[in-house]
């Protein structure tokens, strides 16, 4: 029973939660980018080379032949999907950036206690 306790705690730690929430959305952002790679981008792809899909895309060396069409589209898969996430880290940062190097308000009582001191100098 104590082993089951213990898990329970281990499960629902803040970083293991978070971490299944990451990777569930990671998971559907891989698919909406997979999705755009293979309805958008591929067809675009294979009518400039004027092949009928990436599924045909390949080359020949002697009598072996090398499809290379999935391993080109995985490839840009994992570009876009690295540059949707730099572009939002980037976004992150610089909002974190902002918040830090807004000065806090001084508040009003300070400031007037300032100006009295001030009067007092003159």
């Amino acid at each position: 029973m104590g082993m089951i306790k213990e898990f329970k705690e281990f499960a629902m730690k803040g970083n293991i939660v978070d971490l299944a929430v990451a990777v569930i959305i990671g998971g559907a952002f891989g698919k909406i980018i997979t999705a755009l790679t293979d309805s958008i981008i591929m067809p675009i792809i294979a009518m400039v080379m004027g092949k009928g899909g990436m599924s045909e895309v390949s080359f020949t060396v002697g009598k072996t032949i090398f499809p290379v069409g999935m391993f080109l589209q995985a490839v840009i898969d994992f570009i876009l999907i690295a540059f949707v996430l730099f572009i939002i880290i980037k976004a992150m940062n610089s909002a974190k950036k902002k918040e830090e190097a807004a000065p806090a308000a001084t508040p009003e009582d300070i400031q007037l206690l300032r100006e009295i001191r001030d009067s007092l100098k003159k």
